[in-house]
């Protein structure tokens, strides 16, 4: 099953003339190109999807809307701030299970502003952590109040399980609530409701797929079907594609039409692959135990180490990379101790703030910093592999339409039955 809207074509340049013509030449086909102007993307796209005049119209309502209730807006919001910050000190307290990004160095900057509100922080996985959660919601007892993590245990297993509220409904502050500062202009969530998972990180996918230098001349690879080639065969190495440790890859290489099923099959199921635990995995990639690795983690730290080992830079390859969330959402418990803190938090995190200081620490597990979709806050101090690259293609796999994950799940156990059964 493929999507016939989910590829975007922007030229560089400016905004709307060269988007458009390039749309017009090939429609609803191709890739989201990053340009100068992150905006440039949605911007284009809103005056494809509506007429001009009726698009023009729609500008100009705001801004007559802006104009005549300005004060009453920026008293609603300060008031309803204003308010929830007194009700979260009251509270006191926020529980927050997260995966990735709930390093020291980020939760203090929160303290800095918010003593008042400890946070109990729980980490794990992204199946430890929700199905944890969901857990105790069946036994009677919410504990979380947020949960950080993959899109895909957010989606599949909280907001499936209906125990989500709208974190949508929780946007307060201005500078959050304004679509224009987050990467093409619009908030994403995974969710069709556009309600409940949202996606705060963008990340390029030029990680989780590294070779052994002593083995492997990168230079030499140009697609992903390179890597299915006979010479690779028992030499490559990878996480059990049933975990989640893959699933933004899995995700792009079953939705991108240059790759798709048949590619997961011959890339997993016929090179002999040998699957192990995502540091077992490095350790042979470094050692030359294999030549290749599907998601190998931390593979920067054993290079600075002076061990043989680097990631393949893909964004040249002919199928282009995916743009992933590198386990960047976050839902809002239903029923959770801490309703005002939460809230905090959310706009806290969300804001510039927030998503400056995600950005200047490593996450959970020693990775470098991801790339934020504020697009309105610093990227200098990202390293250059985690930064979006005017020109290159990028299947942004965070959108709803790439939520179904079943047919994708599918496969993997049938591949992995397979093996098993060998």
């Amino acid at each position: 099953m493929k999507s016939e809207r989910y590829f975007a074509v922007a030229a560089s340049g400016s905004a709307f003339g060269d988007f458009t013509a390039e749309a017009r030449r090939t429609p609803r086909k191709g890739f989201l190109r990053k340009t100068t102007s992150e905006l440039s993307v949605l911007r284009a796209s809103a005056v494809n999807i509506f007429p001009r005049q009726l698009y023009k119209t729609l500008v100009t309502l705001s801004w007559l809307i802006l104009a005549v209730f300005p004060r009453a807006a920026h008293a609603d919001w300060k008031s309803d701030w204003e308010k929830v910050a007194a009700a979260a000190k009251k509270e006191g307290q926020l529980n927050l299970y997260v995966g990735r990004y709930g390093q020291a160095a980020l939760l203090d900057e929160f303290r800095k502003e918010f003593p008042e509100i400890k946070i109990t922080s729980v980490n794990g996985t992204g199946d430890q952590l929700a199905t944890r959660i969901a857990a105790e919601a069946r036994a009677g007892k919410v504990i979380a109040d947020l949960y950080s993590g993959g899109p895909n245990s957010n989606y599949n297993v909280l907001y499936r399980g209906k125990l989500l509220d709208s974190l949508k409904a929780a946007f307060i502050l201005p500078e959050v609530l304004d679509e224009s500062k987050w990467l093409g202009g619009k908030h994403v969530f995974t969710d069709r409701e556009n309600q409940f998972v949202y996606v705060y990180v963008a990340l390029p996918g030029s990680r989780g797929l590294s070779f052994n230098t002593t083995q492997v001349n990168a230079k030499e690879f140009k697609s992903y079907w390179d890597l299915t080639q006979p010479n690779w065969k028992g030499k490559i190495t990878s996480q059990r594609i049933t975990d989640t440790g893959l699933t933004a890859h899995l995700q792009f290489y079953y939705y991108n039409p240059d790759l798709g099923p048949e590619y997961i099959k011959r890339a997993f199921g016929a090179t002999e692959v040998t699957f192990g635990d995502r540091r077992a995995i490095t350790d042979w990639l470094a050692a030359g135990k294999y030549a290749i690795c599907h998601g190998c983690r931390q593979v920067d730290k054993a290079q600075s180490q002076g061990l043989p080992v680097d990631d393949f830079d893909t964004g040249e390859w002919k199928e282009g990379q995916q743009l992933s969330t590198g386990g960047g959402s976050i839902g809002l418990l239903k029923g959770g101790p801490n309703p005002n803190a939460a809230r905090l938090f959310i706009n806290w995190f969300l804001s510039r703030r927030g998503q400056t200081a995600m950005q200047k620490s490593n996450d959970l597990y020693g990775e470098h910093p991801p790339n934020s979709r504020r697009i309105d806050i610093p990227k200098e101090m990202l390293p250059r592999e985690n930064r979006l690259i005017e020109g290159r293609k990028y299947l942004d796999v965070s959108h709803p339409e790439f939520n179904d994950m079943k047919p994708v799940q599918q496969l993997a156990r049938e591949i992995m039955r397979a093996r098993e059964q060998k």
